[in-house]
């Protein structure tokens, strides 16, 4: 794995965070309508993003030790 600067690591988490967030809007709209294709894409990008989110912090501790 490549070395990331914290300054990296937290400019990644916000942009990711914010992914989530818009994805999660959309999700809501997607729930009116019957396209569980699009609803299963925006399901699982929400899923991986938070999985990226979750390693980034978890990086972010293992420097901070």
């Amino acid at each position: 794995m490549e070395n990331y600067s914290e300054e990296d690591l937290d400019q990644a988490a916000i942009r990711i965070t914010s992914l989530i967030h818009k994805c999660e809007k959309s999700l809501e709209k997607l729930i009116d309508r019957d396209r569980s294709s699009q609803k299963s894409l925006l399901v699982n990008r929400i899923e991986a993003l938070k999985i990226a989110l979750s390693l980034i912090k978890k990086e972010k501790n293992k420097k901070l030790k």
